[in-house]
């Protein structure tokens, strides 16, 4: 039953790609598609790396694999990234701080996601499952953040190189010198912070600075239009793990799982309110339109 689940996910992340690619493509031609798979392939590279670095987890019995990893983990970071993006480069931040969102938005994805996964066999992090955040350790939390952060802060600072570089060198850029930081960090807290009994401290401390950093700024979302998209992939994440957690069951296991769950959809929600909101609106005109046609 659990390779049903492995399956879906793996599906999921195809459709959203497809939807990223005809987004991008539609936007930016190929320098916006090739920003796109960067985010893809980094994706995949600061997996490898982390599990030659740390063998920290093991993945379970995917289909669509690149060497020893599942291609829609790449894709999954891949499509966070991108979607995340685009959300926060909408919003009223200024740009330094825009990467501070992203992470914070792609942390609410994995706060619901990552207990659901071990669960059902999409991974195993080797602890069992009521190690420090239902079996997830608290570290995944801190290399969650820096992946999101690195990536989007280095992206952003080199498409300031001039012409062409800024588009085509920029996203290799970003790849090189967030896999860096990644595996700083990952270096940082497994062989300095942890044995110094400072890691959870660490941990909570920068998280909670980002999140009082973006909070201090009182951003405002939706300042410009934004395409459905950067709604539709938080949401398809949250709805796909909650999902498999009700039919699995292992949502109760413990219960407060399914709320955390319902949390962090209502949080993506609220924040994605204005795209949810036109969605609904729209949907709602064109039915109205479409029912005005058809009496005449």
């Amino acid at each position: 039953m659990q390779r049903y689940y492995l399956i879906a996910f793996e599906i999921v992340m195809l459709i959203l790609l497809y939807f990223c690619l005809k987004y991008a493509w539609r936007h930016g031609g190929w320098p916006a598609i090739w920003v796109l798979f960067a985010g893809v392939i980094f994706g995949w590279l600061l997996e490898w790396a982390t599990i030659m670095q740390l063998s920290a987890y093991e993945y379970g019995n995917f289909i669509l694999k690149i060497g020893p990893l599942p291609l829609c983990i790449g894709i999954g970071w891949g499509v966070i990234i991108y979607s995340a993006m685009l959300f926060s480069d909408a919003s009223s931040l200024p740009e330094w701080a825009r990467p501070l969102l992203d992470a914070l938005l792609a942390l609410n994805i994995d706060l619901a996601m990552d207990a659901i996964a071990i669960r059902v066999g999409m991974w195993d992090w080797g602890q069992g499952l009521n190690f420090n955040y239902f079996g997830v350790p608290y570290a995944n939390f801190w290399a969650w953040f820096w992946v999101v952060f690195s990536f989007s802060a280095a992206l952003r600072l080199l498409r300031h190189l001039p012409s062409w570089a800024g588009r085509w060198l920029a996203p290799m850029g970003a790849i090189t010198l967030s896999t860096l930081v990644v595996l700083g960090t990952n270096a940082l807290i497994v062989y300095v912070l942890w044995p110094a009994g400072l890691s959870e401290t660490s941990n909570a401390f920068v998280l909670l600075s980002a999140l009082a950093m973006v909070m201090a700024l009182q951003p405002k979302f939706n300042q410009r239009p934004m395409e459905p998209l950067v709604f539709w992939v938080p949401f398809a994440f949250h709805i796909t793990f909650l999902i498999m957690g009700l039919h699995s069951g292992v949502i109760l296991q413990p219960p407060i799982l399914l709320i955390v769950s319902l949390m962090m959809l209502a949080i993506a929600l609220y924040l994605h309110r204005g795209v949810f909101s036109k969605l609904f609106v729209e949907k709602v005109v064109s039915s109205q339109k479409a029912g005005e046609t058809s009496e005449v």
